[in-house]
């Protein structure tokens, strides 16, 4: 395992040591590998090989993976096994729909309501994103950190109900983030969240809202240009696993 775990500890390459269970350790593990791009849409997940990677039985294996079906990481067909759910611009659209309402929402209602300890949250992170920016071996980090970001600010919406509907969405965000953030954009990122945090720490409610809506509208544009596929005749890497060639065999799980 490269996340979850304590390096230099005797069997830091299985999962076991944590106080988590089992199935939510692999559940993490899985999860993190599919939010960041490491298991990319459409692989096949086998419970053998992962339970052995993992150092693991097969139970907590297929527990873990129900969890991830019923979250939409994972589609898992009687006959052919357990798949990465596909994730391209259909999927990418219909949650920019959600975010450019939502989040303009949440931004509004965090210059309203955010206190002095969950504006240094958002320092912090916009600390950090600037640290990570420019650097290609912490993309992936950034594209953590701005998620973070978008999350405290609802958060500090200090609406449950909000909290409520966005959080289901938390981790379909960070695997956008992990498919669309690149080194270069990270300092023009950095900068937007920047002018929204402004807004929302004077207390702006109009502008913090009009600059949520339009940040969110722009990173659409460049993340639908991302995620299209490069050949128009060919579907896209997040359109699901092509049918096996020759005949159909039962799934080695």
């Amino acid at each position: 395992m490269s996340d979850g775990r304590t390096g230099g500890e005797p069997g830091a390459d299985t999962i076991g040591g944590a106080h988590l269970s089992l199935r939510d350790q692999v559940y993490r593990e899985v999860r993190e590998r599919i939010i960041d791009g490491r298991l990319p849409s459409g692989r096949r997940i086998v419970e053998r090989e992962l339970a052995e990677e993992l150092g693991v039985s097969r139970v907590p294996v297929r527990e873990a993976l129900q969890r991830l079906e019923s979250e939409g990481f994972v589609t898992v067909s009687a006959r052919r096994g357990a798949f990465v759910a596909p994730f391209g611009p259909a999927e990418a659209a219909d949650l920019f729909d959600i975010r450019e309402r939502l989040e303009a929402l949440a931004a509004a209602l965090a210059a309203d309501r955010a206190d002095t300890a969950g504006l240094r949250v958002l320092e912090g992170l916009l600390a950090r994103a600037r640290q990570a920016a420019g650097n290609p071996r912490r993309t992936r980090e950034l594209a953590s950190v701005h998620a973070d970001f978008h999350r405290q600010i609802v958060v500090l919406s200090g609406n449950p109900l909000l909290l409520d509907l966005m959080t289901p969405l938390d981790g379909r965000l960070r695997r956008l983030f992990g498919l669309t953030t690149e080194p270069a954009d990270g300092t023009a990122m950095c900068g937007e969240h920047e002018l929204l945090y402004a807004a929302i720490r004077d207390g702006s409610a109009a502008e913090a809202e009009r600059i949520a809506r339009e940040h969110v509208a722009g990173t659409r544009a460049a993340a639908m240009r991302l995620l299209a596929p490069a050949d128009p005749e060919r579907p896209t890497a997040g359109s699901g696993p092509s049918a096996p060639s020759g005949p159909e065999r039962p799934p080695e799980s």
